[in-house]
């Protein structure tokens, strides 16, 4: 066997095997348990999906992650993916299988002749941001700016821009892959058109993305963007019907995010307004008078580069802490008294669960047209469509509450299940609420892959069944559950 194993599970990988693999690649690092570093290689956002791989592979090069699969195959070690470690599905880690780990391939680079940007696999949004600020760019990136550009593209990717934009795969002009037989791809409208159409959505299950184009954008101007905290048993109804407004008149470049918590400085929940217009103060002030005009307890919203608005809810998820994810979708307009409901279900969890007071529920309110305005069948992402998405996310420290903060998560995003039926069945079962699915890059891998790729699903596995027959990249989805390693 090449995994040596212990109780029952793999933990670590035979040493010379490893020296083996050492002396194949040209610059890149490779750590296992007794190295120097291994702690911090295997740490993750979430502590909860943390686990001892047999060796992570710090990566220079698509050459050293092509020699690096080729291993993994040849002695059958299980592979996992690794870029901004955001993830809390627990897919890029392995139990006593090989990390490869993208952290030192972040490079950015800009061409001001097309506005595009490309970027290693590694890379987080934090330096596309800045690097593409610099030029007065903007791209389609994540509302947290130390996720992983991978991650987020490969799952789809909402943001700021999204309204006037689309979406981050809506954006990506070109992919380059390392695949399960170690080639390495060029992925684009006209070249391995099907494996272009497939990453963008479900990229984590086809290989691993070294580097991508994104089309950027003119973004010279400041916006204004900030948070606002108010009690929420005063001014919920007035929020959430303020949040159905901006999705009903927004012209695409402004948007809002609801998240309810308990901040340790109330004794009460509170309702954190995440706020964003593209555009002058003034404009956004007036805008926003109705939410400025209930007085918030405490508001930084303020005019600022746009390559700073990413980072404006990072001290809220930060690394540490166990933590998940759990998706769900809404139409709007949403009734306040069913947010209220949902906000009595988190003051439960804190009254089951003390430690849990960092949990947040946050609802994202943002023009869909644009991203509307891309078919369904275009790509592998097809959760498109009208609603909007919420993320469910309990925090906690101790991991024997680790099963009851999923359920809890699980029960939640039940909640808003069955109030889409319900809005469906009141309007009359409309298109537009047909096929709404749930947003992979907020699912902590609960929900099947028919309800992530919906009506793509099918043809999504055919070309699973091409590129990787024999399911080497099974951590994230099951696209060929016939051979699925265990996913997470």
């Amino acid at each position: 066997m090449t995994a040596l194993e212990m109780n029952g599970g793999p933990v670590s990988i035979d040493s010379a095997l490893v020296d083996k693999l050492r002396h194949s690649l040209k610059n890149s690092t490779v750590l296992t348990p007794e190295s120097e570093g291994y702690t911090e290689a295997i740490r993750r956002w979430s502590d909860a999906m943390e686990m001892k791989a047999g060796a992570v592979v710090y990566v220079t090069s698509a050459e050293d992650i092509s020699t690096t699969i080729l291993f993994c195959r040849a002695h059958d070690i299980e592979i996992a993916v690794s870029g901004g470690k955001h993830s809390s599905s627990g897919a890029a880690s392995t139990n006593g299988g090989l990390v490869i780990d993208l952290a030192k391939m972040r490079q950015v680079t800009i061409n001001k002749e097309d506005n595009t940007v490309s970027v290693q696999g590694g890379a987080v949004w934090k330096d596309v941001d800045e690097a593409a600020g610099e030029y007065g760019l903007a791209a389609v990136g994540g509302t947290v700016n130390h996720t992983g550009v991978g991650g987020l593209t490969l799952g789809g990717g909402y943001g700021w821009l999204s309204g006037q934009y689309g979406l981050t795969v809506d954006n990506l002009l070109k992919v380059v892959m390392v695949l399960a037989d170690g080639s390495i791809v060029k992925a684009s409208e006209n070249e391995n058109s099907d494996l272009f159409w497939a990453v963008r959505g479900a990229g984590q299950c086809f290989g691993v993305a070294v580097d991508f184009t994104f089309q950027a954008h003119e973004q010279k101007n400041s916006v204004w963007a900030g948070q606002m905290i108010f009690p929420a048993e005063e001014t919920l109804d007035a929020i959430v019907n303020f949040a159905n407004h901006v999705v009903e008149v927004s012209q695409g470049n402004s948007g809002m995010m609801i998240g309810l918590t308990a901040p340790p400085f109330l004794k009460q929940p509170a309702i954190i307004t995440t706020v964003f217009y593209n555009g002058p103060t003034k404009e956004a002030e007036e805008f926003f008078g109705p939410l400025l005009r209930l007085a918030p307890i405490k508001n930084t919203v303020i005019e600022r580069p746009y390559c700073t608005v990413n980072g404006m809810m990072n001290h809220a998820v930060d690394y540490g802490g166990r933590k998940l994810s759990k998706g769900a979708c809404f139409v709007t307009p949403i009734k306040p008294d069913f947010v209220r409901s949902i906000l009595g279900e988190l003051q439960i969890l804190h009254q089951e669960i003390p430690e849990t007071k960092k949990s947040i529920l946050l609802m994202e309110f943002f023009r869909s047209a644009k991203w509307c305005d891309v078919d369904k069948k275009a790509m592998a992402f097809a959760n498109r469509g009208e609603h909007q998405n919420a993320m469910i996310g309990p925090f906690w420290n101790d991991p024997k509450h680790d099963k009851s903060c999923r359920l809890w998560a699980r029960l939640v995003a039940s909640k808003f299940v069955t109030e889409l039926e319900r809005v469906k069945e009141e309007r009359g079962h409309p298109a537009s609420m047909e096929g709404i699915g749930e947003y992979g890059n907020y699912d902590c891998l609960s929900a099947s892959p028919h309800r992530i790729f919906g009506l793509n699903y099918e043809r999504l596995t055919g070309i699973k069944a091409r590129y990787d027959p024999e399911n080497v990249f099974h951590r994230s989805y099951a696209l060929l559950p016939e051979l699925t390693h265990g996913a997470v």
